[in-house]
């Protein structure tokens, strides 16, 4: 499992980046786990299908540290 845990000034920004990454994996068909909270979105990449990871998590993580750059 890929997991990755974002800090941010609030919840609205927190929520803001949850949507993005929501458009980014969904247009990847791809569904991370994700956690939402007062200045913090936790997000965690797995494959199911094959109880591990495969390129598409690696592929997904890469996007989702795209949008903070």
């Amino acid at each position: 499992m890929l997991v990755r845990h974002l800090r941010f000034k609030d919840f609205r920004s927190a929520f803001a980046r949850a949507s993005q990454i929501a458009d980014v994996a969904e247009s990847e068909g791809h569904h991370p786990e994700m956690t939402i909270g007062w200045g913090h979105l936790d997000v965690e990449l797995t494959t199911h299908a094959v109880s591990g990871l495969t390129n598409n998590d690696f592929i997904l993580a890469a996007k989702i540290d795209a949008l903070a750059a």
